[in-house]
């Protein structure tokens, strides 16, 4: 049920999402490197808000761990390359939890973890910021530890 609560919210903030304000960018731009930004920005105003919120969150839970802001912020990074708006990633979403085919962009979508993670990989990210964006969704890899990958998943469904 966590998870559906979840998805709802996320569907609201999406819907009513709008562009980070002078400030939030600054305080973007200070956390991300600088190969980091750019992707960052290509990314919807709702994935930008959303990373910025687990961000601040992860802040709270880990203070002065620049590495889990960045993976924070950029976890959902692959799904810049889908395109898609409310509509169809609720689609998507529902498609793939009834496990039914997801074509075209709407696969692109769910698979926007490893999209993401080969983007941050070409940009320099540290493993890290690649392995949580990578697998976010599944179970957490060797290469996170367990307190991070707590923080982050946390963050993440705040």
């Amino acid at each position: 049920m966590r998870g559906s609560a979840h998805l709802v919210r996320r569907f609201f903030a999406v819907l009513r999402a709008s562009r980070l304000r002078p400030a939030e960018q600054a305080e973007v731009a200070g956390l991300l490197r600088p190969q980091e930004r750019q992707l960052f920005w290509e990314q919807a105003n709702g994935d930008q808000r959303h990373g910025l919120e687990c961000a601040r969150s992860t802040a709270v839970r880990a203070p002065g761990r620049s590495d889990l802001a960045r993976a924070a912020l950029l976890h959902d990074l692959g799904k810049r390359g889908a395109g898609l708006g409310v509509l169809g990633r609720s689609a998507a979403t529902a498609l793939g939890f009834l496990h039914l085919p997801t074509p075209g962009r709407l696969g692109t979508y769910l698979a926007h973890g490893p999209a993401g993670a080969a983007d941050l990989e070409s940009a320099g990210a540290e493993t890290l910021v690649v392995a949580y964006a990578r697998y976010h969704h599944v179970a957490r890899p060797a290469e996170v530890p367990a307190r991070d990958w707590e923080v982050l998943n946390a963050a993440d469904h705040d």
